[in-house]
């Protein structure tokens, strides 16, 4: 029956190569579109996929308007609240691996834009504004997600959506891209809840 568990079906494609290259493209529109002053906007990755989200994202839009906006890349590995990074006692699932936050500009008076592949509880979100306050204090932070599952567990709402994908809680999205893939598309795998 193929390489899937049995009673799952096999996985969709949700966007191809080109849709993902047309959904950011029309994120980047939205973002030039959106903030006036280009000057003061960054747009900040999050590890692992968001961050050549935002690389793309950044091109496209100095592609568009003349202008290379800041990026930078955050690692919420230590503001999750599902990962042990202090106490005693081993961790109950594996702990993720430890990326680095950069961000090489001031991020007072700026615009953040959070980057990430799917929006899904919202909680790698809180992590990431945890993470980035610990930087500076910009003058307003937006959320871009190329794909929102839906799910949420804590009351946050992205700016820039690629996608509305709804799913069950049983589904799961996933994005490749070339940057950490070798190719670009996002799936979704497993079975609706009955």
């Amino acid at each position: 029956m193929g390489k899937h568990a049995p009673g799952q079906s096999a996985p969709k494609i949700l966007l191809d190569s080109a849709a993902i290259a047309r959904t950011l493209s029309r994120i980047a529109h939205e973002l030039i579109e959106r903030n006036a002053d280009l000057e003061n906007l960054a747009l900040v990755g999050i590890h692992t996929r968001g961050v050549p989200i935002a690389g793309r994202l950044q091109a496209l839009v100095a592609e568009r308007s003349g202008v290379l906006v800041d990026i930078g890349a955050v690692d919420i590995t230590f503001h999750r609240d599902d990962v042990l990074a202090r106490g005693g006692g081993s961790p109950l699932h594996a702990q993720p691996v430890v990326r680095g936050t950069e961000l090489d500009f001031p991020l007072e008076g700026k615009t953040v834009v959070l980057v990430d592949d799917v929006l899904y509880t919202g909680r790698t979100i809180r992590a990431a504004i945890d993470a980035l306050l610990e930087y500076g204090r910009p003058a307003r932070v937006q959320l871009a997600v190329l794909v929102d599952r839906g799910h949420r567990e804590l009351p946050i709402r992205p700016d820039y959506v690629g996608k509305n994908v709804p799913t069950a809680s049983s589904e799961r999205v996933s994005v490749e891209l070339g940057e950490t893939d070798g190719h670009d598309r996002v799936l979704l795998a497993g079975s609706p809840d009955d």
